[in-house]
């Protein structure tokens, strides 16, 4: 689901995203923002899952295998 600069929430479509602005925009309808973080700081299934994800490629990955990729991760942000 698609969100504005500040988490507004969008609609997916082109046309249907220009009209949302156009609308917030006249007054016709009020800003909606995402869906707020649970009180334990989490979002509800997609992140649960994606942590699942994570977990279990962690566990196949060897502790060198591991290094190598955090290496490239780091090259990759300070890369200019």
């Amino acid at each position: 689901m698609p969100y504005g600069p500040k988490g507004q929430w969008r609609p997916a479509g082109d046309r249907a995203c220009s009209v949302h602005v156009a609308k917030i925009a006249t007054g016709e309808i009020e800003e909606t923002f995402a869906p707020p973080r649970r009180a334990d700081g989490d979002y509800p299934a997609a992140s649960r899952q994606a942590a699942k994800g994570a977990e279990a490629r962690a566990e196949k990955l060897s502790p060198e295998r591991r290094r190598e990729i955090a290496k490239m991760g780091a090259q990759a942000r300070w890369r200019s």
